[in-house]
């Protein structure tokens, strides 16, 4: 795997990175804070993105919640902090996994592999929960554009929802995008005093 290292101590960093050279992964860029994270990850396009910090501050989980929104990679965060507080705030910055006892190099590999899985399972869930969101936005908009065809054409439901598939097919369009055009219609009819 493709790994951007970030840690602010020198020496730290080069033990985490002979072990990850040893397990067989890439280091592609080295950094010593969080500054710009989503930026170095756009550049160095990690597989994996690895934090070593003695206690992430509000700036460092301010650059993680920036890289989950605009360029989700797998995070994992090793810190000698250990409350409650600073994970949770951690994974909902999109840590994939925060490691609080220390970084022991015989641990990363399963660590990184646990990490990676998570990371895809949530990505998996967002994009399922994104779908779904979609979905009822459109149904919202089918049945809009069903309503003013009843409203303003006397069809029932079914009348209506059968002139719009027609339309879509006629069209060659998505039945959402023919509502949409139905419902901007009427409202151009509407504003113009009709």
């Amino acid at each position: 795997m493709r790994v951007l290292l970030i840690d602010e101590e020198p020496g730290r960093a080069a033990i985490l990175e002979r072990a990850l050279l040893d397990i067989g992964h890439e280091i592609v860029g080295k950094l010593n804070s969080t500054h710009k994270l989503a930026e170095h990850v756009a550049a160095f396009a990690p597989d994996v993105v690895i934090v070593d910090i003695d206690s992430p501050d509000r700036d460092c989980l301010e650059n993680m919640a920036v890289l989950s929104r605009d360029n989700p990679k797998p995070v994992i965060l090793f810190s000698d902090e250990d409350s409650e507080t600073s994970i949770t705030q951690a994974i909902k910055a999109g840590v994939s996994a925060y490691v609080a006892d220390g970084m022991a190099p015989e641990r990363i590999k399963p660590i990184i592999q646990v990490a990676v899985a998570r990371f895809r399972e949530f990505q998996a869930l967002r994009t399922e929960l994104q779908k779904t969101r979609d979905q009822l936005a459109d149904r919202k908009l089918i049945d809009k554009a069903k309503g003013l065809l009843m409203k303003h054409r006397s069809f029932n439901e079914e009348q209506a929802y059968h002139a719009m598939r027609k339309l879509a097919m006629e069209r060659n369009q998505r039945l959402v995008d023919t509502a949409r055009n139905v419902i901007e219609v009427f409202n151009m009819l509407d504003g113009g005093g009709v």
